[in-house]
């Protein structure tokens, strides 16, 4: 338990201080602005092969981008919002933008937290080498740009030139790549906006509202919050009459094998995105406009209640409504007031556990 409320409470301070720097909040005005003298898209395509593999047996990209800790899943969905801004369907993509230290630049897109010193408990400590928020978020996209690219060459979302002398990476000079990957070809599977489709059999492309990037959302959700968003997402829109009449769902070994999700990380994504208004379960009330607990759900304690909740795990998993509205909402508000409550709550769990320590005095 210990372990968990580190995690949380580690959460809440970059969340803090991502707050009292501005941070997202000046990351969404500079994507704003790219939006408004943009096409000013209301809905961003994403082809579902970011989600899915190209063939049987291989794992989908989005499986390589869950480090929670990286922003390489953040980085790619930024730049395809940017594309949606910028292009028209079916144009390739061009790099018009410096890293940093130019208006509007890809740094000028990332909302990050800064260094924070353990020891003194102080963000931004001095150092000899420089080091201020826009050195800190070139290097971030810098680690971004290595982790879409090196986790397979055939499949890389991004490509970047070497120089001549060394092969130092040119950063700069990326290429951004299609959904499904560089491909196996000499000529690389650049990216394009894509059209929304269907094949017969898979969503060739799935939406996503521009509020995800215009409210924060894409700052403040973690990597598998965000995949677990994506994949429920594409689930909504591949089944739209079941989502809307049943509700969608993903079973553990599909989650695993073919997302690279484990069960925890779904578990918690799912708790906190219901929390925060982007999903809800599916109840018959949520059908009329509630949020109930999902029909089989734990309603009173018991032996009897235990072994039925087992079953359903089993057998039953939460099915899952999209809640878009959730989207229109301040995403570091309403993030910060929902890790408060789970801190609080880790720490009474903490509490429990721990012994009552012997008072030392004799009866």
């Amino acid at each position: 338990m210990s372990g968990v409320l580190e995690t949380i409470e580690r959460r809440l301070r970059r969340l803090t201080e991502m707050q009292r720097t501005r941070a997202v909040a000046q990351a969404g005005a500079a994507l704003r602005e790219v939006w408004r003298a943009g096409k000013q898209p209301d809905l961003v395509k994403l082809r579902a092969h970011l989600l899915y593999a190209r063939e049987e047996g291989q794992q989908p990209p989005l499986t390589h981008l869950l480090n929670p800790r990286g922003i390489a899943l953040r980085f790619y969905l930024l730049a395809v919002f940017e594309a949606h801004c910028r292009l028209n369907i079916g144009e390739p993509w061009k790099n018009v933008r410096s890293l940093a230290r130019e208006r509007l630049s890809w740094s000028d897109f990332v909302a990050i937290d800064g260094a924070y010193d353990t020891k003194t408990g102080a963000y931004m400590p001095d150092t000899k080498q420089e080091r201020n928020s826009e050195v800190l978020r070139l290097r971030q996209i810098q680690g971004a740009l290595r982790s879409l690219e090196d986790f397979d060459l055939g499949r890389s979302l991004v490509t970047v030139p070497r120089a001549k002398n060394g092969g130092r990476r040119l950063y700069g000079s990326f290429s951004l790549m299609s959904e499904e990957g560089r491909g196996d070809l000499q000529t690389s599977h650049a990216y394009t906006v894509p059209r929304k489709g269907w094949n017969g059999k898979r969503t060739l492309a799935f939406t996503i509202p521009a509020d995800f990037f215009l409210n924060g959302w894409v700052q403040v959700l973690n990597p598998s919050e965000v995949a677990t968003w994506l994949i429920l997402r594409e689930l909504s829109q591949y089944a739209p009459t079941k989502h809307d009449e049943e509700g969608v769902y993903l079973y553990g070994k599909r989650r695993i094998e073919d997302f690279g999700l484990k069960r925890d990380a779904w578990q918690d994504s799912c708790h906190l995105l219901r929390k925060l208004g982007l999903i809800r379960y599916y109840s018959q009330e949520s059908r009329e406009g509630g949020d109930g607990e999902p029909d089989g759900g734990i309603v009173s304690s018991g032996w009897g209640d235990f072994f039925a909740q087992q079953l359903r795990d089993r057998y039953e998993p939460h099915r899952y409504q999209m809640t878009d509205q959730g989207l229109t909402q301040d995403a570091l508000q309403g993030c910060i007031k929902e890790v408060t409550l789970l801190r609080a709550e880790a720490r009474r769990k903490r509490g429990a556990s721990v012994p009552a320590q012997p008072s030392g005095r004799t009866v």
